[in-house]
Order: structure tokens, then sequence, then C-alpha cells
């Protein structure tokens, strides 16, 4: 359950945050992606995995409760691709930085924010809460590195693989001097507390539910989707959606695009997370401090970084 912290009275606007996973949808759909956005004259933050592609090894998630759900009701296969599945098991991982440099900086060219997903996306997602302060600061320098690498300058922003935080990433984001993050799920920006700590970091957490937590499932027709992603609005916090390169970019690539269309049509404003995060911080002291919490998230399998604020 969320609980709202400080807010901040904005107009009816929308950050659409895209988390690039895989080698295949850093290839195929971030270009369907840039696409879109420019058919609509929209921006967006683009936030990319950097290292291997080794989605095949997350099949020890089986095991956790909800996984087999999501699998059947998201459609994985059709979704991510056979070979995309057999990377770092039965395949080498592709690396996705090395292969897909000209991809990434085409996001930027065209205006787009672009920040840090992860390093090796299976790595982070499933072995965070299992690393030292040595191997999450060796993890987060290797993306910073190949980001660097690509872009010519360092990351100014990251989000998390999984939305998978915890105080040692929280503390590599303090010492890189990132400008915000979007590692968690909640209601409003706010800077994290874990324990007694204050990390300096801003969050802008994603407040609205993910596509792919909510296909499959009575409780929301598909033909429905659009008009209950639009009512979801409010006008008194950042709404930030966190779409995927490898489904709104690819596999419901028109239900995306009917989306976008309903939004113009309402007049809804899609904005950059830096956007937001500047006007944010032009007054830190309104900024609530909220607790980082592990807590489960309506359809989606294990624990994730969600904000609390009492």
């Amino acid at each position: 359950m969320f609980i709202c912290g400080s807010k901040f009275l904005v107009a009816l606007e929308l950050a659409i945050k895209v988390d690039v996973d895989t080698e295949r949808g850093t290839r195929i759909g971030v270009p369907n992606l840039l696409r879109l956005f420019d058919e609509f004259n929209i921006k967006a933050t683009f936030l990319f995995s950097l290292g291997p592609d080794n989605t095949g090894r997350a099949i020890k998630r089986v095991f956790r409760r909800g996984f087999l759900g999501k699998v059947t009701r998201s459609n994985v296969v059709a979704t991510y691709g056979l070979r995309t599945l057999l990377n770092g098991v039965l395949l080498p991982g592709p690396h996705i930085g090395r292969r897909n440099a000209s991809v990434m900086r085409a996001a930027r060219d065209a205006g787009h924010e672009v920040g840090i997903h992860c390093y090796d996306h299976v790595r982070w997602q499933d072995g965070l809460a299992a690393m030292s302060p040595e191997e999450v600061d060796s993890e987060f320098a290797k993306a910073g590195t190949e980001f660097e690498r690509v872009f010519g300058m360092p990351a100014r922003t990251a989000g998390a693989a999984g939305w998978q935080a915890n105080a040692h990433s929280l503390a590599a984001y303090d010492d890189a001097r990132l400008d915000y993050a979007s590692d968690a799920r909640g209601a409003s920006a706010f800077f994290p507390r874990i324990g007694a700590r204050v990390f300096r970091t801003l969050q802008i957490p994603t407040t609205l539910p993910t596509l792919d937590e909510l296909l499959g499932r009575p409780k929301y027709p598909h033909d429905q989707l659009v008009e209950k992603y639009l009512s979801w609005l409010r006008s008194d916090r950042p709404n930030v959606l966190t779409a995927h390169a490898e489904i709104e970019g690819m596999a419901r690539l028109d239900w995306f695009r009917g989306f976008l269309e309903l939004a113009r049509k309402r007049s809804v404003q899609v904005v950059r997370l830096d956007e937001i995060a500047a006007r944010l911080l032009r007054t830190p002291s309104a900024i609530a401090v909220c607790d980082l919490v592990q807590e489960e998230i309506d359809g989606r399998s294990g624990t994730l970084a969600v904000q609390r604020c009492v």
C-alpha cells in the first residue's frame, strides 16, 4: 500500500520512463519507440541495460510466488523471443552496449533523456540483496563506465532493474552524485530513508502499474486499459509510467499508440523525468523523507523497493 508524501500542484502530465532490459529490446523496441514518440512529438526517459544480456538466467524465478502466473498472462516467449530467453544459459549473453551504441545515442540525439538501468539485468534484479557494498559499487561502476563510453558523458540518472534498491545501491547513487533516481514504486517524489540514514539522491517513483502487471487479468479487460490508465492520472503528484522496450515497444506497440492518441486528446502533457526532478529540486525542503522498504506489488512476483511515508 502506498501512503502519499509531499504534494506538488502541477498540470496534468505524464512522465514516460522506458526500461530497456534486453539486447532485442534495444535493437528493435527502442527504434520503434523513437518513431512512435516522434510521431506524437513527445520526449521520454530511456534507461538502458548496458552489459551482457543474460535473460535466460532468470529461469530461477520460477520458484517465486506469482511468477508462473505472470509468465502465462504476459506471454513471455512471444514478448521476449526464444533467442533472448536462451541468452546466458544455452547461448552466450550478447553485450548490449557494444552491439547497440548507435541505437542508444539515437535516443539521446532525438532529445530524449538517457540514463542507467543496469549493467547485467539479471544479476542486479536477482542478486542485489546478497551483494556486499563493494560488489554493488563494482556493478554500478561497470554500468557507469559503459554509459560514459557510449554517450561520452557521465550518467545523471538511474532506475534499477526490477525496482531493486537497498542501502548499498542508494549509497552508490549518492557517491555518483546523480541528479535523481527512479528505483521505487510509490505515490510521490521523496528522499529515501533506510534505517536512520537519509540518502540525498531524490527518488521519483513509478506511480502507475506497468502494463505487464495488468495484462490477462479479468479485473482489467484489455479493451478498457487505456481508459483505466488515464483515470489514474492525478494533478497533485508526478504521474510516472514505466514502459518496456520489449512490451510497449514491440509486442504491445499498437496498444501503446492508442494510449498516446487518447492521452493527447485529453490534453495530457508527456514530459521527461529530469524536467520533473529539476522543478522539484528548486525547493528541496518541500520534498518528503520516506522509508524505502521491500514489499510485494500486485501483479508482480517477488518484493520490490516501495515508498512508505508516515
